[in-house]
């Protein structure tokens, strides 16, 4: 994904390269689709080549980079065969440890290397307590880039180590030109809702786009707007959402259903508004489950669907 909307992030890491002593752990943070992640690599390599040497084209050998491995061997075949895989839910304490013991030789090509941990919010609780102690204890010319979607997710101590690197959420006219430029496919009204449910991360809307989540917008506003007291229209977002759907998907379509609600919010007064905000909370909480477990579709859809009814203008009427 092209880089958008990093200027102030770039002339803050910029000038830190210049700086006499450099941090030696960064810790980027902002939302989800913000390209945290491709900026992580380009910083690296600037870091890395910076002292003249020349760039090097493909994967650089001084920058390691820890993030969800193949979920099993099958997968890792996939993987290796350039194919689309399944990845573990969490980062492994094996592959921190992996990465330890290649920080005990010297870099290979200068006097720098660079370990990025991406997403560094969804270690496992063994693996985040090894790479605590190499962020106490850095090995000389080494550097830290962690990139995390929720910062609060990680341990205290590791966030008091590092200089945080803030991303901002782009204004929905760029995330509307973005989507334009890179799916030119998509008709307005795919693109309009796709900018409500990024709430201005350009990432999320193209995996709107991508994941074809229009239909699963349709069928929460209609829920959320007139209720589902036959449970019809439940029946429906179940279809959608697929008998298997990756863990992707399931977060981009609680992600949409959050949007949604937000922008509803505002709208809303009176005995809803509180139904609203306990939705909207019930939602973000759910949406944190999904790293950590397995759940099925149908009685996701079910779970979605009655916390929009819940909400719905209808439910107001029904108890009165």
């Amino acid at each position: 994904m092209t880089l958008l909307g990093h200027d102030e992030a770039w002339a803050e890491w910029r000038a830190a390269l210049e700086s006499p002593r450099l941090h030696h752990a960064w810790l980027l943070a902002g939302k989800r689709g913000l390209g945290k992640s491709q900026f992580a690599q380009a910083a690296a390599r600037e870091l890395v080549q910076q002292g003249g040497h020349a760039p090097l084209h493909g994967a650089h050998p001084d920058i390691i980079t820890l993030t969800h491995p193949p979920k099993d061997d099958k997968e890792a075949a996939k993987r290796d065969d350039g194919k689309p895989y399944e990845v573990k839910r969490n980062i492994p304490i094996d592959l921190v440890r992996s990465m330890q013991q290649r920080l005990t030789t010297r870099p290979t090509l200068g006097d720098r290397r660079v370990v990025i941990v991406d997403p560094a919010d969804d270690l496992e609780k063994n693996a985040a307590n090894a790479l605590l102690k190499s962020l106490e204890e850095p090995p000389a010319g080494t550097f830290f880039l962690l990139v995390a979607h929720q910062p609060a997710r990680l341990l205290p101590t590791i966030r008091s180590r590092c200089r945080v690197l803030r991303f901002a959420t782009l204004a929905d006219g760029e995330v509307a030109a973005f989507l334009r430029r890179t799916a030119p496919e998509a008709d307005a009204g795919t693109i309009a809702a796709a900018v409500v449910a990024a709430a201005g991360s350009p990432g999320t809307a193209l995996m709107f786009v991508e994941q074809d989540l229009g239909r699963i917008d349709a069928l929460a506003r209609q829920i959320l707007a007139q209720g589902d007291p036959d449970f019809a229209l439940r029946g429906r977002l179940a279809a959608e959402i697929g008998a298997r759907p990756a863990r992707e998907r399931i977060q981009a379509i609680i992600d949409l259903v959050k949007a949604i609600v937000a922008e509803e919010a505002p709208r809303t007064s009176g005995p809803r508004l509180p139904a609203m905000i306990a939705l909207h909370a019930k939602l973000v909480t759910l949406g944190a489950q999904v790293p950590l477990y397995n759940f099925d579709s149908g009685l996701l859809a079910m779970e979605i669907g009655t916390l929009l009814a819940g909400a719905a203008p209808a439910s107001e009427r029904a108890h009165v």
